[in-house]
């Protein structure tokens, strides 16, 4: 058998690279919530907060970018426009990106309360 066997993706290093992202474009909130333990559906929700929609979009541009500078791109991206709620799909983590009225409404961190947060294992 030839060709080469690639080794599996960081996970933990790419999320924290999202949260250097959403860092730096000035998110409010950010949770990391670790899912790997009662969930198949990804390892990790990162969920953050933008002040309005333009914030929430800056946010999720900017994550996309710093991905895409590791050729790592979403899965699938839902809600950008109008920027209420903005969920990047990359597989092994969710990045939810949401303006605070519509994180509040939804409050996944008590729908996945079960996670463990483990958000202070990610931000500097």
């Amino acid at each position: 058998m030839s060709g080469k066997v690639q080794s599996p993706p960081d996970i933990p290093a790419r999320c924290r690279n999202v949260v250097a992202a959403v860092e730096d474009r000035k998110a409010i909130n950010l949770r990391v919530l670790e899912l790997s333990q009662i969930s198949a559906l990804a390892d990790y929700f990162l969920i953050c907060s933008g002040n309005n929609e333009r914030q929430v979009q800056a946010i999720v541009d900017a994550v996309v970018e710093k991905l895409r500078a590791e050729k790592v791109r979403p899965h699938h991206v839902e809600g950008y426009q109008p920027g209420r709620w903005v969920l990047l799909d990359y597989g092994d983590f969710v990045v939810h990106v949401f303006d605070e009225s519509t994180r509040a409404f939804y409050a996944l961190e008590k729908l996945w309360a079960d996670a463990p947060d483990v958000t202070a294992e990610f931000v500097k």
